[in-house]
């Protein structure tokens, strides 16, 4: 017994750089992005931390409101997680900026439009507005998604400088999520480059089989902002040609929601200062 409490303490030790709160947050992302409610031996796998230390950070998240333990004894997120969330989404700026050009590609295409960031290897969705067609996306607000088999995955990824893009795309897992999805470096590097010269990526079902969509980058580097918008569709209504003919809208819109972003949230700017510019209209023509 004395020799299993002193292997504990060791494993605790050596946590010590992480600190507490890089514990906590570790048990929060495990219960947090999982499929199905955790079990504590599902956590203790995942975070691999002394089963004294994580007892006691589940009783504190638990009474913090931000895990809730259910009847079989299993964490799923709290509603104060939840509400977390929440003011992190609704106050997003760069959300917020982008909102009526997504409705405006929406409107131009009426299929899903999806707003993304890149997060190193993912996408994660910022914002999303729904087809007008009975058959829609399942795709979620918040949701990570990988970057080299989505269209604003790889459309970020190609505005990258070399260096950056190459840390990265070597961090990456290669999942064969379909038939079509990307199984190296070599071939996702290949098309990376296609994508720079065409200004618009694909995702030709790569991630998820009959969803298909067009791409383009967002990238503001001087508020660290890398990301894009897309529009998707179901491959049985959305063909490649009509992704193609929807491209220059697409990389119209980025454009667009780059340069507003610049406005409003640019060095020296007062809060509020800024006023929203003219979208364009509905045929998508803009003057100059």
């Amino acid at each position: 017994m004395r020799m299993k409490r002193k292997k504990e303490d060791d494993m605790e030790g050596d946590l010590v750089g992480t600190g507490t709160l890089g514990k906590a947050m570790a048990v929060l992302e495990a219960v947090a992005m999982a499929d199905r409610p955790q079990r504590f031996t599902d956590i203790l796998q995942t975070v691999r931390q002394p089963r004294g230390t994580l007892h006691r950070l589940l009783g504190h998240l638990v009474e913090e409101g931000l895990l809730v333990q259910r009847r079989d004894l299993s964490y799923e997120p709290g509603l104060r997680l939840l509400k977390f969330a929440y003011r992190s989404w609704s106050g997003n700026r760069f959300r917020e900026i982008a909102a009526p050009y997504l409705l405006h590609l929406h409107q131009l295409t009426g299929e899903t439009v999806h707003l993304g960031v890149l997060r190193e290897t993912e996408i994660i969705y910022v914002d999303k507005v729904e087809s007008r067609q009975t058959v829609r996306m399942s795709s979620q607000i918040g949701k990570a998604s990988p970057a080299y088999c989505t269209g604003i995955g790889k459309a970020a990824l190609s505005v990258l400088p070399a260096g950056e893009l190459q840390r990265i795309s070597t961090g990456m897992e290669f999942h064969p999520f379909t038939a079509q999805t990307h199984r190296s470096i070599e071939s996702l590097l290949a098309e990376i480059e296609e994508i720079r010269h065409d200004g618009h990526a694909f995702d030709r079902e790569e991630h998820e089989a009959e969803i298909c969509c067009v791409a383009a980058p967002i990238s503001v580097p001087e508020h660290d902002l890398v990301g894009g918008i897309s529009v998707t569709g179901p491959s049985y209504r959305v063909s490649l040609q009509q992704l193609t003919a929807w491209a220059q809208d697409v990389r119209e819109v980025a454009a667009e929601i780059e340069e507003e972003v610049r406005i409003r949230l640019g060095p020296g700017r007062e809060k509020g200062a800024a006023a929203p510019r003219d979208l364009p209209d509905e045929q998508g023509r803009r003057d100059g």
